[in-house]
């Protein structure tokens, strides 16, 4: 017998049918003799309804009650597939994050998660019923509700997985695994059978949509196992483990894109010490994430320093370094038309030459490095945005991805 968490986002719940559905799948893990908790997303569409409704109420909401409401997306489907499951003979209850609890800290509509108190589901999992939780919220420590944020559900099956000491925590989406690149730009990329944490951590940081960030987090410090299903076939998914269970690790196992890019140049920046400091210390006050950074020395006694940011953030950007910062510069060029594109793979810590096959791949299609920046398993270039597709394209061949 094994303990299982699955987690069912918002198009495999989207309407009663595929409600149903799920509680079949539920069910035929059950029926396999193991014990099993769900984590349930809302419906498709009705997060963003209730996120309109308080919107629409008070464009300036008190966020202690936009938790109240938004919350109960996921509590309207936990208790469907209570019924649902219920109507196929299997014993079942639904849960709100407060009654297991799910302990957060008070920072309301992205809460982080303190201590599960599990106890109660342990014992009725023991007896043989399903916990049907609805995702995405907690309690505070005001006693009030408080949900994850983005990617919130995810978290919460990831962190219930970790609580329960589960076998393992299977997220069913609407795609069946996760992809050497995005096969909707590349008809060649393949599906992996195992992706390691620290792969799929970059991965999704870098634009992979599959999983979000904060989960695979969390799976990576508690070595909780997780695998990636889709809810609308029975094909096998993808397991996101410990690089110890990965025999033959891969040179590269994926290839990342992210358009959400923006670059910023400061032409003509005096050469001395502490300009760093003065061009990036303004901007992790005004909470803007910076990524890649490159800095050119000039004979003049000047330098440029370039540096990308989301485009979300380009103009409070702006406004910063107009604003507030003290470091002289001649002028300011910015450029949005630009995509990051990312090898990733564990083999790259005992290989050499990985950059060298990517920088060639490209410059044999003319496509033109703006920066470069590296990690111990990824490489990261920024290119023009028009040539996203044929970039992706030519690495995923140049790394031998393409399947057969």
């Amino acid at each position: 017998m094994a303990r299982i968490v699955q987690k069912f986002g918002g198009t495999s719940v989207g309407d009663i049918d595929r409600i149903k559905n799920v509680a079949r799948r539920v069910k035929a893990e059950v029926d396999r003799g193991n014990e099993v908790a769900v984590v349930v997303s809302a419906m498709s569409g009705v997060t963003n309804q209730l996120v309109d409704y308080c919107t629409q109420v008070s464009p300036m909401h008190d966020a202690r009650e936009y938790d109240a409401v938004v919350s109960t997306g996921e509590q309207v489907t936990s208790g469907l597939l209570s019924i649902a499951l219920q109507e196929l003979g299997v014993e079942a209850r639904s849960w709100a994050g407060w009654q297991i609890p799910f302990l957060t800290d008070g920072a309301h509509s992205k809460a982080r998660i303190l201590e599960i108190k599990g106890g109660e589901i342990d014992d009725r999992l023991k007896k043989g019923q399903v916990a049907v939780v609805a995702g995405f919220q907690g309690i505070g420590p005001d006693n009030r509700i408080t949900t994850l944020g983005r990617g919130g559900s995810d978290t919460t099956a990831v962190a219930l997985a970790a609580a329960l000491n589960a076998d393992r925590c299977d997220i069913y989406t609407d795609v069946d695994g996760v992809y050497t690149t995005d096969p909707r730009i590349v008809p060649s990329a393949k599906k992996l059978d195992k992706i390691t944490y620290e792969e799929m951590l970059e991965m999704a940081s870098l634009g992979a949509k599959v999983l979000q960030t904060r989960s695979v987090e969390m799976a990576m410090k508690h070595k909780v196992r997780v695998q990636v299903l889709s809810s609308f076939s029975e094909a096998p998914g993808t397991l996101v483990c410990d690089e110890d269970e990965i025999v033959e690790k891969e040179l590269v196992s994926g290839i990342a894109y992210s358009r959400d890019e923006a670059k910023v140049t400061l032409l003509g920046v005096e050469d001395q010490p502490g300009i760093a400091a003065g061009i990036f210390g303004p901007l992790a006050e005004a909470n803007i994430n910076v990524d890649m950074i490159v800095q050119n020395a000039s004979e003049d006694g000047t330098t440029d320093v370039t540096f990308t940011t989301g485009r979300a953030d380009l103009e409070k950007a702006l406004k910063v370094v107009k604003d507030n910062m003290k470091v002289p510069y001649r002028t300011i060029n910015t450029d949005k038309g630009v995509v990051k594109v990312s090898v990733i793979g564990v083999g790259m810590r005992s290989h050499a030459g990985v950059a060298q096959t990517m920088f060639k791949a490209l410059a044999d299609k003319n496509i033109n490095i703006h920066i470069i920046s590296t990690s111990e398993i990824k490489v990261s270039v920024l290119i023009s945005e028009d040539y996203t597709e044929l970039a992706l394209r030519s690495l995923h061949t140049a790394y031998g991805l393409d399947a057969a």
